[in-house]
């Protein structure tokens, strides 16, 4: 296995545990380093790779991991390092496509202190917070929420309310988000730049951990939600300026199979017309579970095109994690 990378914040960068109220190396340590191999040939691979790096927050006393999702999704082997250098196999548990989230089943002891969770409700913006990632406090960064809002993602991905924090942290993958009480509040998403007050902001999105408490049991016993799944339709969006335009197609995909095309505008969904992603998903996900038939309404060209769409369960395509 490969040691961290050799570089650090700034030392102004970095809390010390004098500036903390909380165990700050317990909470470091509760931080692993994931890595996941995924086969050549799964659904993902194109997408997301077939090597993926990012970290895992240990959350129960049994050494159960909280992880982003698509660092897991369809992953063959799957490996936690701790900050000792230790490293132990782990077995992909779950991967929930509405949170995002994913879990991990440590299939050797880690000997971690698990880290608590705590609520994003208690987070308010402007509020100052803790990235933390694998490698101990040279990987962790003092931080500030800008932002509490809605995100849309183009690959068909919504939550009501996300935490937007900066500066950002460059291995932000499944990074843990604490409070000023060392209590888990978010776990990394994305990087990316924000308009803020008219100016361009860098940093991370997080997915609030509230939105694990309820699907915790499910995904330990079944490895998925008990809710039914969304209809998929396998399209990559772009939003701007009120016009939802095709930019890509899941290969095989509902959308590709019932003749939806790159480049064609969506306007309506079952009628309702939609100007933003938000829209378009919701109107989506309100004609039932995976399976139903969706009424799209495009403009190819400049002219008006109705196609349905029999949706689908994106889970239906991918690798099955297993164990040997």
């Amino acid at each position: 296995m490969s040691e961290p990378a050799r570089w650090a914040f700034p030392n102004s960068m970095q809390p010390t545990q004098d500036e903390v109220r909380f165990d700050l190396k317990a909470a470091l340590d509760a931080v692993v380093a994931l890595r996941a191999e995924v086969p050549d040939d799964a659904y993902t691979a194109s997408i997301l790779g077939t090597e993926r790096n990012g970290n895992g927050v240990v959350i129960g006393d049994d050494g159960l991991v909280l992880t982003i999702g698509y660092l897991i999704t369809e992953a063959a082997a799957v490996w936690l390092t701790a900050n000792d250098g230790s490293v132990v196999e782990g077995h992909p548990l779950a991967f929930d496509f509405a949170t995002g989230f994913g879990l991990v089943l440590p299939l050797g002891r880690l000997r971690l202190p698990a880290l608590r969770r705590g609520s994003a409700a208690s987070v308010a913006a402007d509020d100052d917070v803790f990235v933390l990632g694998h490698g101990g406090r040279a990987h962790a960064l003092k931080a500030t929420v800008f932002a509490k809002r809605e995100f849309t993602g183009f690959w068909e991905y919504l939550l009501d309310e996300a935490l937007f924090t900066t500066p950002p942290h460059p291995e932000w993958s499944g990074a843990a988000l604490v409070d000023d009480a060392g209590l888990l509040v978010g776990i990394g998403s994305l990087l990316l730049q924000e308009s803020v007050n008219d100016e361009q902001v860098d940093g991370n999105m997080f997915v609030p951990v509230d939105l694990l408490e309820p699907i915790l049991g499910d995904l330990l016993r079944t490895g998925r939600s008990a809710a039914p799944p969304r209809p998929w339709l396998g399209v990559y969006m772009a939003d701007a300026e009120g016009r939802l335009a095709v930019r890509g197609l899941a290969n095989g995909g509902p959308a590709e199979r019932a003749g939806v095309q790159v480049g064609d505008l969506i306007v309506a969904v079952g009628g309702e017309r939609v100007a933003n992603l938000a829209q378009l998903f919701r109107a989506m996900w309100r004609h039932g579970p995976a399976g139903a038939e969706i009424a799209l309404t495009l403009a190819r060209g400049g002219t008006p095109l109705n196609i349905r769409v029999r949706s689908a369960d994106r889970q239906d395509l991918l690798r099955k994690p297993s164990l040997q």
